[in-house]
């Protein structure tokens, strides 16, 4: 059994505006500077030493793409796996079932939306409110067991801004 576990939470990147273009929320893709500034973010997140396992991802376009560039930016590249628990609405119950599937890969991303992805950040982390994540931002919690015996630790939480400008 793997362990300690490297919980990296990521929120998808700038993406198209709701509206008559995009009837369908589900199908909302990146915007091309969404794709452009997130593929900066990920080589700043290779600068850092983020090294994953496998990227669990929300089944919606706009995540699903940025999933893909978290990949295709790291080495190894870790494979992707689709989940409904990561979907806006679903709970923190199925995210932590779909996390303790993964429990012989110690360095797992999971790409999602706001609020859930904040709202996750902050149950793993022991508050009561949720984190805030711009669009394109990390965390990194560090978790003693899949699912989470006791409150994780966040090890770092960086916006789209500083991870560009890492060098």
């Amino acid at each position: 059994m793997a362990g300690p576990w490297k919980l990296y939470l990521v929120r998808h990147g700038i993406a198209e505006e709701r509206g008559e273009a995009w009837p369908d929320d589900a199908a909302r893709p990146l915007t091309g500077r969404g794709s452009s500034r997130f593929e900066r973010s990920v080589r700043g997140l290779v600068r850092i030493g983020v090294v994953v396992d496998v990227v669990l991802t929300s089944p919606l376009v706009r995540t699903r793409q940025t999933a893909e560039i978290l990949a295709a930016g790291l080495d190894p590249r870790p494979p992707i796996v689709v989940v409904e628990s990561l979907a806006p609405g679903s709970s923190y119950q199925a995210v932590l079932a779909d996390l303790e599937k993964q429990g012989r890969r110690s360095r797992i991303a999971l790409v999602g939306h706001e609020p859930g992805i904040g709202e996750l950040a902050g149950r793993l982390i022991g508050l009561r409110h949720a984190l805030v994540f711009k669009k394109g931002a990390v965390c990194r919690i560090d978790a003693d067991a899949l699912p989470p015996a006791r409150v994780g630790s966040l090890a770092w939480f960086l916006t789209p801004r500083i991870l560009r400008g890492l060098r």
